[in-house]
């Protein structure tokens, strides 16, 4: 029999949509290895998608504050246990007074996903112990970003929930065009469609990710039974429709999918009379990894 629970079909139901009994059986058919039944699951057509893994049980906050120059922006996400004390006025406060703090420290750069050590995180450790005592539940600081940029602008966009929280940094020039870049930017990439991006360009995107995807569209695709030649197009042709999907720049926008992120990000550079970059990003959701 193979060695899997209840609580594993119940996740990978939740990660693929698939039906309770579909699930058990692709459990059963891969010896309980759950990202070998999602591929199962996929073959067979009936995944509906295979969610991002590491949903955790947990409410609470995202949020964003920008410097007035636009130079600087932070992103912090606070858990509570309930979404009660998430939409407590206080705890908004709490947040608020966190993202200040982070906004102030120079020596954060980049995301911060583990707060495990960090200095900036031990400092708040008594604020919010104290904190939780006050409310009544366990409030965590569970990651933050700050990110600042000397030759450029950072813009950020947080979902009216805040459940979803993204830092986009622009290079190649400052002042309101490339602030408004990075802002628009930040509300495509917290929108997720067609999908989360997986890196700014091509290059940033990791092989692992490419070569799964590869091996499961060279299967599907063998098994129509036509020559290996159009095998071979018809993996080239998915392959390619699968980096539009995961790559930033090659993205329809969100607002307008007659243009890409690439040519949201050119016609900002010709407005700002300089050529603009996106350098990075950032994008927090709540309950995710």
């Amino acid at each position: 029999m193979a060695a899997f629970t209840a609580k594993d079909v119940s996740e990978l139901r939740q990660r693929t949509g698939a039906g309770m009994m579909e699930c058990k059986k692709a459990l059963e058919e891969n010896q309980g290895d759950m990202e070998q039944a999602i591929e199962w699951l996929r073959k067979k057509g009936i995944a509906k998608a295979a969610k991002r893994a590491g949903n955790v049980a947990s409410e609470g906050k995202i949020v964003s504050i920008t410097s007035p120059d636009g130079r600087t922006g932070v992103l912090v996400e606070i858990n509570s246990e309930t979404d009660f004390v998430a939409r407590n006025e206080e705890f908004g406060r709490v947040a608020d007074e966190v993202a200040r703090k982070l906004a102030a420290d120079g020596s954060v750069n980049g995301a911060v996903t583990s707060t495990e050590g960090n200095a900036f995180a031990g400092g708040l450790a008594e604020r919010l112990k104290e904190f939780s005592g006050k409310i009544g539940e366990n409030i965590v600081l569970r990651r933050f970003a700050r990110l600042s940029a000397d030759d450029g602008a950072v813009g950020s966009y947080v979902h009216h929930n805040g459940r979803v929280g993204v830092l986009v940094e622009v290079a190649g020039a400052a002042g309101e065009p490339a602030q408004q870049l990075a802002r628009t930017v930040a509300e495509h990439v917290a929108a997720g469609v067609p999908a989360v991006p997986v890196g700014v360009t091509r290059e940033e995107v990791p092989q692992d990710v490419v070569e799964k995807e590869r091996r499961f569209v060279t299967e599907q695709s063998a098994a129509s039974g036509k020559p290996a030649n159009i095998v071979q197009k018809m993996v080239e042709g998915r392959i390619d429709k699968f980096y539009k999907e995961i790559t930033l720049l090659d993205q329809p926008w969100v607002r307008d999918d007659s243009q890409t992120i690439r040519q949201l990000v050119a016609a900002a550079g010709k407005q700002a009379g300089k050529e603009l970059t996106v350098r990075r990003f950032v994008r927090f959701q709540m309950g995710q990894e």
